[in-house]
């Protein structure tokens, strides 16, 4: 079955080809595709693991083992930590070369060297912000007898050994599909991937995104939505309150205006604020657990692809190393996992780390220096070319870069951009040094290196400590000002360095008995109003999180495991009343309709929980995007195109004003108002869950059949994608999905730090990258279940019982 959905997918790409020898776009020909030696075929051979192998790697000091458990996972044996990381790299490979290389040229804009121009944009964006240039510098910059530059060679090493002894079954699939070899892979290439987390995870654009709304409408209500400080506050740094503090200020009305933003810009990564991207994490003090031991919870939301972005590893040194957990492909080592006495996870801090800088150039067409306190500063020039699988010339570049960083024309303005992921970075050795941790202070220590992307990084340990810190590179700027676009052309507007450590959002076991993070504001402005960050995520999720945590007092690990897939919304609990207020106000007045009467009575019946035969939550969901288009219509330009969207959590402030300017639709001749506008939402959702899915009484409206998750292939490869997979959750649930289905909980752990540490996780995929491999997708029904699974966490080879063990590798130093 694995291979026909395989061979299916392969013909469906070819199916229009005119000949064995024609090509189509980056396509092989499909003779070579269906060759039985060296086509298709080939990879359902190299599909099943292999009991017992042996292989050799250049410079391994001595002998490593490594046994595959029955879950794919791989435990690696190795005498010291360079071999462990080489032994990684040639696993890695093994399992997810194509994803290793995919990932490496996205980031570096060379995507139209595989697929032609169709990735052109894409390279583009990349390129314009030198992210591959950066990360070349990043790594020449290390010490190269240091440990993270160490690691970092050690990890290629294997990950060039398998690629040198690879027979022709084993080349992967989608190489087959596009007709090229793969690259070796490069020390740097890992801080590529550091790179594109950067992209991924802090790349706010805020300075942008407020000049942008605030031409539109007016700088004091442009300060209000992208406020510095959530309308809600429930900090990851506990404030002593036993509930949310709700801070809610009036929104200015509206100044609307002619200008319409340029076209040019610098590229966007920022992703829907209510979507399914954000992460959780929790820790529970030993107090309130059942057995008296802490208990950590992690769940990252990213993207969900095939592979999944995670794989799931465990490496041992004795004495030195033994860490379990999931590792990005790419990196050496754990980033989310434990050890035998810590446990860690990360939530994106969602922290402001760039600026946009208004420069005074030489030449307003052409470049050439910018002035800095009265001198002339020489701009550089890069010319980057793109080409084609022919190797062709299909496009070329200029970009400038000023003494901060890229340097666009942007409205009108010569903008300069600078951002942390600019500068030096020594997160890969911090985490390196964090996995041998023997305590939580200790790896706290530890991670005070760890610079970008920045994170609420949680840790418990076996003693029973919980802490948290917001950690990264956060800038100290002048008079405490951020979110803007700033004067360039006085020095004294540049950063004046990072937070020093002390001064991040930190604690450590407060008298709550548990710490929470969920991409929420870190520090509640009350405690601490320097500026962090502004147009925060929604705080739904910890609100929900909080919530719950505070009711219990006897914790165990499948409790808290539950919590990872609560059906609950705080956002739900928040609004629901919102609208059924409105509704019973209008029928005091006569202004009921039976369209609305029937909308609110629908609305009214639902139990506010996300799950699986829930027949009410998308009627909630399509009033949500009712009320989100006809209230912030004044942030669309001539074109229609909405410039930017406030969060829900924008909306509780504004629902405290009924007759704000911001309900009126300009575009009518009534005055709408807060309720008008909450009716007509609501009775747009029923007419558009109407049409969309039917009779809401003939199940139509089940929640597992309207929102549904879709992983999909690196290649957007629909044979070898998992779509429609039930998930019991929705927007700014515990367990979120964006409105496509494309993220969400992409990893989900629970610790429990025992006198012998216990692991559960489960992620959605597998640990092959092989569409034949019956570890490609094996752990999604258990994940959609919300199902984790115990992992097996052996100190020594012989640890592990024989039946658990699918395949045997024994790598050797290569013979001079």
């Amino acid at each position: 079955m694995r291979f026909m959905r395989l061979l299916v997918s392969a013909l469906a790409l070819v199916i229009f080809v005119a000949g064995l020898s024609t090509r189509l776009g980056p396509l092989p020909p499909l003779g070579h595709l269906l060759d039985p030696v060296h086509g298709v075929w080939a990879v359902a051979r190299s599909a099943k693991p292999v009991a017992m192998t042996r292989a050799a790697i250049p410079g391994l000091d001595a002998e490593v083992r490594v046994l595959v458990d029955r879950r794919g996972v791989p435990h690696i044996f190795a005498t010291t930590e360079a071999d462990a990381y080489r032994a990684q790299g040639y696993i890695v490979a093994r399992d997810r070369l194509f994803q290793l290389e995919l990932q490496t040229r996205a980031t570096a804009g060379r995507l139209t060297e595989w697929v032609d121009s169709v990735a052109l944009s894409a390279d583009r964006a990349m390129r314009a912000l030198d992210l591959a240039g950066y990360a070349d510098r990043h790594f020449a910059e290390l010490d190269t007898r240091g440990q993270e530059a160490q690691a970092l060679r050690a990890f290629a090493d294997g990950v060039n050994a398998w690629i040198d002894r690879m027979r022709a079954r084993d080349l992967p699939f989608e190489y087959r599909l596009l007709d090229v070899r793969p690259e070796r892979w490069r020390p740097a290439n890992t801080f590529y991937l550091l790179q594109r987390m950067n992209w991924t995870l802090a790349y706010g654009q805020h300075g942008l995104k407020r000049q942008r709304v605030a031409v539109h409408v007016g700088g004091l209500a442009a300060d209000a939505l992208l406020s510095s400080q959530s309308p809600i506050q429930e900090p990851i740094q506990p404030n002593g309150q036993d509930e949310p503090r709700f801070e809610v200020a009036p929104i200015p009305p509206p100044i609307v205006s002619n200008r319409v933003a340029s076209i040019t810009d610098f590229p966007s990564a920022a992703p829907p604020l209510d979507g399914g991207l954000g992460s959780n994490n929790w820790a529970v003090a030993p107090e309130r657990t059942l057995r008296g031991h802490a208990i950590l919870a992690g769940d990252p939301h990213l993207e969900l692809t095939l592979p999944s972005i995670w794989y799931e590893i465990h490496l041992v040194v004795p004495g030195i190393m033994d860490v379990y957990g999931a590792t990005i492909p790419g990196a050496p080592g754990i980033i989310i996992g434990f050890n035998r006495d810590v446990a860690w996870s990360f939530t994106n801090t969602e922290a402001d780390v760039m600026d946009f800088y208004r420069e005074i150039v030489d030449d307003s067409s052409q470049p050439r220096s910018t002035q800095l306190d009265g001198e002339w500063v020489p701009v550089r020039e890069r010319v980057e070319e793109y080409h084609d699988p022919r190797g062709q010339l299909i496009a070329a570049d200029t970009f400038l870069t000023s003494h901060r960083g890229p340097l666009r024309l942007i409205d009108g303005d010569w903008l300069s951009l600078r951002w942390t992921a600019f500068e030096p970075s020594h997160t890969m050795g911090a985490m390196v040094e964090a996995a041998r941790a023997k305590s939580a202070p200790e790896w706290l220590e530890a991670m005070e290196r760890f610079d970008v992307p920045p994170q609420n990084t949680l840790v418990a340990d076996r003693a029973g400590t919980i802490a948290i810190r917001s950690t990264g590179r956060f800038p100290l700027r002048p008079g405490n000002q951020g979110g803007r676009i700033v004067d360039g052309s006085a020095s004294r507007n540049d950063w004046m360095g990072s937070w020093p450590v002390e001064r991040m959002p930190f604690a450590v076991n407060p008298a709550q008995g548990y710490l929470a993070s969920a991409n929420q504001q870190p520090i509640d402005p009350a405690v601490d109003s320097t500026y962090l960050g502004a147009d925060w995520r929604q705080p739904w999720r910890a609100l929900r999180i909080n919530q719950l945590l505070r009711r219990g007092m006897a914790w165990t690990p499948d409790a808290i495991a539950e919590l990872q897939t609560d059906a609950g919304s705080a956002r739900a609990d928040h609004f629901v009343p919102v609208f059924l207020a409105a509704v019973d106000r209008l029928k005091q007045n006569n202004a009921v309709d039976p369209e609305l009467r029937n909308a609110g009575r629908r609305l009214a019946e639902w139990d506010r929980r996300y799950g699986l035969d829930s027949e009410r939550a998308i009627l909630f969901e399509l009033a949500m995007d009712e009320l989100t288009v006809r209230t912030w219509d004044e942030l669309e330009n001539e074109a229609g195109r909405r410039i930017y969207t406030p969060s829900s959590a924008a909306l509780t402030a504004l629902l405290q004003d009924s007759v704000s300017l911001w309900w009126d639709d300009q575009r009518t001749a009534v005055r709408e108002t807060r309720d008008s506008i909450l009716a007509q939402s609501l009775r747009g959702a029923l007419q558009s869950a109407t049409e969309r899915y039917g009779d809401p009484e003939e199940g139509g409206w089940r929640w597992s059949r309207v929102r549904t998750m879709r992983i999909y292939h690196l290649l957007r490869i629909p044979a070898l994608s998992a779509l429609d997979v039930p998930n019991e959750g929705g927007t700014a649930t515990l367990s979120p999905m964006s409105a496509g289905g494309t993220h969400g909980a992409s990893w989900r752990m629970v610790v429990e730090l025992a006198p012998e540490v216990r692991g559960w996780t489960v992620y959605p995929g597998g640990q092959s990258g092989n569409p034949a491999s019956a570890f490609y997708d094996d752990r999604i029904p258990q994940w959609s279940a919300g199902a984790l699974e115990p992992v097996s966490f052996p100190s020594a080879p012989n640890d592990l019982a024989p039946d658990s063990v699918v395949a045997r590798l024994v790598i050797t130093p290569t013979r001079q």
